[in-house]
């Protein structure tokens, strides 16, 4: 069976997505990928920077190089330029030439510092509070034509579900995180719990009443003050049965 090279791509990303740890780290691989995409196509060095839009503010997150990181953070500065235009309209917003176009003179004039002479902006849309996107960079112009624009939306479209599905994993791999430090916590204070009721010959709420105004006292965390009592009666932290 023949893959296209849509699927062959979304595939690529699935193992990116296995192969980072982080939501950031999978979003520098993206931009490595974007960029060797698009240089490909055009027979031209393209660099890409990802900006991500949360909570109406803007920031870099990655890029396929140091100077790509750079020449994202140039926009980010300004506060204005195509990617950030990509984000408001959701769609590509091209910059054919720093030197003529009218709409972002300071931006344009940072990049033709930089020796960047045509940008593109294109967005990834990934949820109601939150957007990325694609930002290109081109050392000429008459780089980013028709088609290719055309290839770098079809590029974000694709891995559009996969950094939706990077932030998942993220996502999920926190709460699995908060769930078993949720679980530790509980562990050593039922144990500690158990531990006064011994000592003092008393109910679980009165052994609770104990560690709670230990814990006042002396300002820790009752997790902590509850570790300290298993330490000392068992010479071992306390685990939970998914430790073992």
């Amino acid at each position: 069976m023949t893959i296209s090279p849509e699927h062959e791509l979304l595939l690529e990303l699935q193992d990116l997505i296995i192969g980072t740890g982080s939501v950031a780290d999978f979003l520098g691989g993206l931009s490595v990928m974007a960029a060797s995409s698009l240089s490909r196509a055009t027979g031209t060095t393209i660099e890409c920077g990802v900006t991500l839009k949360h909570n109406k503010r803007t920031a870099t997150v990655g890029g396929s190089t140091k100077r790509a990181i750079h020449l994202d953070q140039i926009e980010q500065q300004v506060g204005e330029g195509p990617c950030i235009e990509a984000l408001k309209v959701n769609a590509p917003v091209l910059l054919p030439d720093v030197r003529t176009d009218p709409r972002w003179p300071t931006y344009q004039a940072r990049l033709l510092e930089e020796g960047c002479l045509s940008a593109l902006g294109v967005p990834l849309d990934l949820s109601d509070d939150a957007t990325a996107a694609l930002n290109f960079f081109a050392p000429a112009t008459g780089v980013f034509t028709e088609d290719t624009v055309n290839e770098a939306a079809s590029f974000a479209r694709v891995a559009r579900s996969a950094v939706q599905l990077a932030v998942r994993v993220a996502t999920a791999e926190g709460a699995a995180d908060d769930l078993s430090a949720a679980m530790i916590s509980r562990t050593a204070i039922n144990l500690a719990c158990g531990i006064v009721m011994g000592q003092n010959r008393c109910t679980q709420n009165e052994a609770m009443d104990i560690l709670i105004k230990v814990s006042s006292h002396r300002n820790q965390k009752l997790r902590d003050i509850a570790e300290e009592i298993v330490m000392k009666v068992s010479g071992e932290e306390p685990v939970t049965y998914f430790d073992k």
